[in-house]
This record gives C-alpha cells, sequence and structure tokens, in this order.
C-alpha cells in the first residue's frame, strides 16, 4: 500500500494522478548535509508532478514513555505545538528551507495530520501532508524503527519512491554510531529497490558525471539520469575506463555510444572523458569536478551485491564527492 493512499481528503482522481508523480525521499538527520541533500531535492522536484516527502528515523521509545502528555499532543499535531521531541526540530527545519527555497509557495497548501500506532513505542509514527491546489505533495514524516537503514527501507515500501537521498554526514566519527553510521548508506544503498543518492558537500551547479561500461544495464542507468538530470537542469557528462591500452578504442566506443542514445534524447552532452587505469581509482579521481557520479549497480539481488560488491558500491564508498547509483 502506498501510504498517500490513505490520506483523508485525496479523492479518487487524486490518487490516479499522484500515481504517476516523480517521488523523492529525503532522510533527514539535522546535518548540514542532508540540508544541501534537500536544496537538490527542490531543484529536482520543482514541477507539478513530484512529491519531496522528508524523513526522520527514530529508535523504538526513545525514552518517551514517561511523557505521556507531551505525546498525546505531539500526536494531535507534531509541529504547531514546537515540542522537542526527537527529530521534529529537524523536519520543521526542512520544511521552513523548502518555503524559502520557493517549493512551497504560490497555492494554498492544504494540512493533514496522521498517525499510526506502533507496538511498544507511545509516540509511534507521526506525519504531515501538506497538498497544493494542484496536487503536489510535501510530507514530514517521523518514523519509528528498530534501526535507522530498517526505518528507510520500510518507508520506501509505503511509498514507493523513484530516489532515496542521505547525506554522508562525516559526524559518526568519533561518536557512537550517529544517524549517518556509513553501514546505514550501505545497507540502503545495496537493498532499496530505486536509486540511491549519497551526498557528501553536494553542490548542484556542477553537473552529473554518468559512467559507463558500454553494457546494457549502464545504457538504461543512461536513460533513468538523462531524466534525473533535465529535472534540475544539470549538465551531463560521460566517461568511460579502459583496463589497459588495448582496451581504449572499446571504451571511446562506449561514451560514443551513450552519447548518440542521450542526444537522440535531446540531452546535451557537455564533454566525454575516457580513462585508461582502475575503473575505481579513475572514477574516483574525476569525481569531485562534478555534482554527482552516476554509476549503475550489477543487477544482482541485494545479498549478492553485498557479498560481492561492485564497481558501483566502492565508489559510492570511497568517493570524495556525491554517488548515485541508478536503478
Amino acid at each position: 500500500m502506498v501510504e498517500w493512499e490513505g490520506a483523508p481528503g485525496l479523492s479518487d482522481e487524486e490518487i490516479t494522478a499522484r500515481k504517476e508523480h516523480f517521488r523523492i525521499l529525503v532522510c533527514i538527520d539535522g546535518s548540514d548535509e542532508c540540508y544541501q541533500s534537500l536544496r537538490y531535492a527542490a531543484r529536482m522536484g520543482g514541477g507539478v508532478d513530484a512529491d519531496i516527502v522528508l524523513l526522520y528515523v527514530r529508535p523504538v521509545d526513545q525514552g518517551l514513555r514517561s511523557g505521556g502528555l507531551q505525546v498525546r499532543v505531539a500526536r494531535e499535531n507534531m509541529l504547531k505545538w514546537g515540542i522537542e521531541l526527537p527529530g521534529i526540530q529537524y523536519l520543521k527545519k526542512g520544511r521552513d528551507m523548502l518555503k524559502e527555497l520557493g517549493h512551497m509557495a504560490g497555492e494554498e497548501w492544504r494540512e493533514e495530520v496522521m498517525h499510526t500506532d506502533v507496538d511498544g513505542d507511545p509516540l509511534g509514527d507521526n506525519k504531515i501532508n501538506y497538498i497544493n491546489e494542484q496536487g503536489k505533495m510535501v510530507v514530514l514524516k517521523l518514523k519509528v524503527a528498530s534501526d535507522i537503514a530498517t526505518g528507510i527501507l520500510e518507508q520506501w515500501e509505503l511509498g514507493p519512491y523513484d530516489l532515496i537521498i542521505l547525506g554522508a554526514s562525516g559526524r559518526w566519527k568519533g561518536m557512537a554510531r550517529s544517524f549517518w553510521d556509513p553501514a546505514v548508506a550501505e545497507k540502503v544503498a545495496v537493498h532499496a529497490p530505486c536509486s540511491v543518492l549519497v551526498a557528501r558537500d553536494l553542490d548542484i551547479g556542477h553537473g552529473h558525471l554518468l559512467c559507463t561500461d558500454g553494457s546494457e544495464k549502464s545504457m538504461e542507468m543512461m536513460r533513468r539520469d538523462a531524466e534525473l538530470a533535465s529535472r534540475c537542469d544539470c549538465a551531463v557528462s560521460l566517461m568511460s575506463v579502459a583496463l589497459d591500452v588495448e582496451g581504449e578504442d572499446e571504451a571511446k566506443e562506449n561514451v560514443a555510444k551513450a552519447k548518440e542514445m542521450l542526444e537522440a534524447m535531446g540531452i546535451e552532452v557537455k564533454e566525454t572523458l575516457v580513462k585508461v587505469g582502475n575503473p575505481i581509482d579513475e572514477i574516483i579521481e574525476a569525481g569531485p569536478d562534478y555534482s554527482l557520479i552516476v554509476v549503475s549497480e550489477s543487477g544482482k539481488t541485494g545479498l549478492q551485491r553485498f557479498f560481492m560488491g561492485s564497481v558501483a558500491f566502492k565508489v559510492m564508498e570511497n568517493a570524495h564527492n556525491s554517488v548515485m547509483i541508478v536503478r
């Protein structure tokens, strides 16, 4: 079941229209990285066919059993009362940022508050839907889960989503498993059925670097990312890496084929790069000149990806800038 199907006040026509929306899940933890990611999401979600969901995941209970009055009030409306419950202030800041960016400007946005009971937790899941006259939606979601990665993946099942964005925060270093422990990003990237963007100092003005090995899988990635890049008017560059000089001609053919396909779609290619060496090292070295490195995963199951690894996941783990794995 997609979460908005149970929202009060949605007509059958609105539900049908929303099924066609481009849906972005932005994971919020209060770090600079998550709000940089939100700026990118706002740019990608600027059209009337896009919904943005801000998600904060917290562990079950988290010391709330004694706060009966606060919990009851938070259930009624978790934002209007300004209560310092976990995650609420982070979500409010995200909503206010979307307003400042003009994402929630213009039409009236009606507000719908929803609560779902969760066993063992007095607060449960809470969310507010903001919906404008055109059916565009912004959602603030305070979700309970056994751990952060599980909560994000469970939220995908309620969506589903076209893109999950999470910040690769450095705040975990030296701390006891802060929000974006690298293992969280890895688990979400391995198991999520949709595209995943792991953001590091995400600056949206430098375009996408699309990496291709000439396979049909990577060509499909090119087509999908072309759609994403067009949403934010992001420039597109292409890169292929040959393992040795004997494979250089093939790498050149890879980028030429990809460029021809994208230009046939009306997508301008800013530049093409052909490198020789270890693909992981070469991609990571080139990456900082772009907003995003874009790679395709192997197509294996989540378990196989976890044990076997791939260029995509090694790039995601070790890159200095943002990486998007496209599915």
